[in-house]
Parts: structure tokens; sequence; C-alpha cells
């Protein structure tokens, strides 16, 4: 399997505390296994209390690499969309964190709606994941990971994905988010 390739160095913005990007990363992805592959490395950036917000087209990736950020977090329970559910809570099989796996493409009340799920109080002993959260959830916290799926518009059997990660936050600041490329 070939690693998914980074598209440039990642930045830093070296401003400690700065709720602004703090690192960056552009990686390439060229089929569903390296999706799977990209969140298994995430899982390792990842800790308790950690917000990651997903964002991309129907059929980008974001389940696709949630599945693989639950096999590296060693997370019960096959990961697959709560679009009907709204969220899913994997427990750790092991030491780890439990994983909220959030979908809000159907919430459109912004964070009120949101706080009915008390993301806020599984925050600090989850690593809460969440896709269309854009515009919803980022008053849960300063520090989050960002991730931007894009794809080829109107071609659906193209399987390149190009995946912006922006750390945000003081727990960004200094993580070095270019390990995602392999």
């Amino acid at each position: 399997m070939e690693a998914p390739a980074a598209q440039g160095p990642a930045e830093s913005s070296g401003r400690p505390g700065a709720s602004g990007p703090a690192a960056d990363a552009e990686i390439t992805v060229t089929s569903p296994e390296q999706m799977r592959e990209l969140g298994r490395r995430l899982a390792k950036l990842l800790r308790a209390g950690d917000l990651v917000m997903l964002s991309g087209e129907l059929g980008a990736g974001k389940t696709t690499l949630t599945r693989g950020l639950g096999e590296g977090l060693g997370v019960r329970g096959a990961v697959t969309s709560p679009t009907f559910v709204i969220a899913r809570v994997h427990p750790s099989l092991g030491d780890g964190p439990p994983l909220v796996h959030v979908d809000a493409y159907r919430l459109s009340g912004g964070l009120d709606e949101m706080e009915d799920l008390d993301l806020d109080v599984s925050l600090s002993d989850s690593v809460i994941v969440v896709e269309w959260g854009e515009g919803k959830v980022e008053e849960l916290t300063e520090d989050r990971l960002r991730l931007r799926i894009d794809r080829a518009v109107g071609d659906t059997a193209d399987e390149v994905r190009h995946v912006t990660v922006t750390g945000l936050g003081e727990r960004w600041a200094t993580a070095d988010v270019s390990v995602l490329a392999g």
C-alpha cells in the first residue's frame, strides 16, 4: 500500500495560546484504504479532550477516515455513519479514550442544538469527531483539529482526495501534523 503523499511542508504559527491556525498539512489520498490509514495515523496524535472537525462533500471520505481513526484508537464497535442517530459512542477496548462520532448534517441549530448531545461533558474524557460541524461546534473549545476533504466535483469514479489538516489553539501550536503524511 502506498502511503498518502504530503503536498508541501507542515507549517506552525509558533503562537502558543493563539486561537488562529497553529499547524497545517496538505495530504493527497488516492484510495479508501489510504483514507483509513490516514485515520489510523491521526489516532496516534489524539488524546482525550481532542475535538476533530471533518468537512467535505457527501462521499468525500469523512466516515472512512473516522473508521480508521476508530481502528487506531482501538475502540469497540463498527464505525459507521451516525447520520440518522446523530451520535455514537465507541468505548475503548484498552486504556485509551472512547470515540464519540457525531454527524451534524441534520442539525441546523448550531451549538444550542449540539448542547443537547452533551458533547461538552464528553469532551474531556473522549476524542470527539464531528462530521459537518463547521459553524456548530467551534464554541466547545478553542483547541481543535480541522480536516477538510476535497475531491473532484461530479467525478464519483475518481478516488483522489486532498485533505487539509489545520490545528487550532494552544493544543496544536507545537504539534507536528506533517507525520500524518507518512
